[in-house]
């Protein structure tokens, strides 16, 4: 299983946006239902800084998130909106208590 984890700061004018983008992506998400894919994403208490959590179950670790025509609007733009830009990393699971039921 891969994981991957992002994190971004928007603009305070633009973070209602980027949640809508978000909720669009996980409404797409839900009609898919894809069994391979785990997918959380957080508003920290700031308010407009965000940490999604991504697993890929997949045999080959696809991560079928940027084929999503909702996650392709999400990121269309986001340069716009951010203070920083996303910043992604993989990583390993040490330990683990049911984060993803």
């Amino acid at each position: 299983m891969k994981h991957l984890f992002v994190r971004y700061k928007v603009k305070a004018d633009r973070a209602a946006e980027s949640e809508a983008c978000i909720n669009a992506v996980f409404a797409k998400l839900q009609h898919l239902a894809p069994r391979d894919v785990h997918h959380d994403s957080f508003k920290l208490e700031d308010g407009v800084s965000f940490v999604p959590i991504a697993s890929f179950s997949g045999p080959d670790g696809h991560n079928p998130l940027p084929e999503l025509s909702a996650f392709k609007a999400f990121t269309q733009d986001i340069a716009s909106r951010c203070e920083e830009p996303p910043v992604a990393m993989a990583a390993d699971a040490v330990g683990s208590h049911r984060v993803f039921e």
